[in-house]
């Protein structure tokens, strides 16, 4: 079989449309059925189906995704070996991280004003993206590594054709003006019971995030749904909100800002923590210039 029409049926499988595979090929949509259907000719099996004015895979079309997936992973991974081969440690690493990652691991990439750069280190581009769209862009060929996260009580599965590099987890704290915490007798360090809260007003994240669900996840387990006093997709605003006696936060440890005596910080006494990840596409590890930034990205939140 053809690899490059196995690298068109793996893309199609990812892009879910003709149109947005020819897109990311910088194909037609034409020459994109065109490379299927010769592909399935050399199949000799059905691996597409209409249903309505859409194509969508067979049964036999996802097996074989599933092959050409492998397939294309190993031809990655030699390609990689090579330029490892050839000594390489230049080119153009293109990362897609969540804000706090992008504030506290990715720019710490950067050499520190007045250093020289490491002539290994590669050019490096960021895109500032939640995992969602991170992972999208990854698929797309839009990024070379994705930094994610997720949390213990809403895990993320691996996206099909990626590889993925666990670097730590982290908890997750409930965030209050000291006065509150006064209120709810906790000393600063104390654990705190979110059954205690179930009155309290909540500071939540963006509704579209996974910490937002996160959050919801955390108080249905305590037995309540909370309230909401402020919905903002930045962790500084509800750090700020909390500040002023706005209400309580759930906030996961890097996204907590300096230490600052208006806010006072309580690990859970049912314990929540963040996972965070960097993938990406299978077999392209080995590639010099992305092995480099994945062996100096930090493996602690510090």
């Amino acid at each position: 079989m053809d690899v490059r029409r196995l690298r068109v049926l793996a893309e199609f499988a990812a892009q879910g449309t003709v149109a947005a595979t020819a897109e990311v090929l910088h194909l037609t949509g034409p020459a994109v059925s065109q490379q299927l259907a010769a592909l399935e000719r050399e199949a000799g099996l059905q691996i597409l189906e209409k249903r309505g004015r859409t194509l969508h895979l067979t049964a036999a079309g996802q097996r074989l995704v599933d092959h050409a997936r492998i397939v294309l992973g190993s031809l990655a991974a030699a390609e990689s070996d090579l330029a490892a081969l050839r000594g390489g440690g230049h080119g153009t690493v293109r990362i897609a991280a969540f804000a706090s990652a992008a504030r506290t691991l990715v720019a710490g990439l950067w050499p520190a004003p007045g250093t020289a750069p490491d002539p290994r280190d590669p050019v490096l581009h960021l895109t500032e993206h939640e995992p969602p769209a991170a992972e999208a862009a990854l698929l797309q060929r839009q990024a070379d590594l994705a930094i994610t996260h997720s949390y213990s009580l809403l895990p993320r599965p691996l996206p099909p054709g990626c590889e993925r590099r666990a670097l730590f987890d982290e908890p997750v704290h409930l965030v209050m003006h000291p006065a509150d915490a006064a209120r709810h007798h906790l000393f600063p360090g104390d654990p705190a019971d979110l059954r205690d809260f179930a009155d309290a007003l909540w500071l939540l994240p963006d509704t579209r995030t996974a910490c937002h669900e996160m959050t919801q996840r955390a108080c249905g387990a305590a037995g309540f749904a909370p309230k909401a006093a402020a919905v903002a997709g930045d962790f500084a605003v509800l750090s700020a909100l909390a500040s002023r006696g706005a209400g309580v936060a759930l906030i996961p440890h890097m996204a907590l800002p300096p230490h600052r005596p208006d806010l006072s910080v309580h690990p859970l006494r049912v314990p929540v923590h963040r996972s965070i990840h960097a993938l990406y596409r299978s077999g392209t590890a080995q590639d010099p210039a992305i092995r480099n930034v994945l062996d100096r990205l930090p493996t602690s939140s510090g």
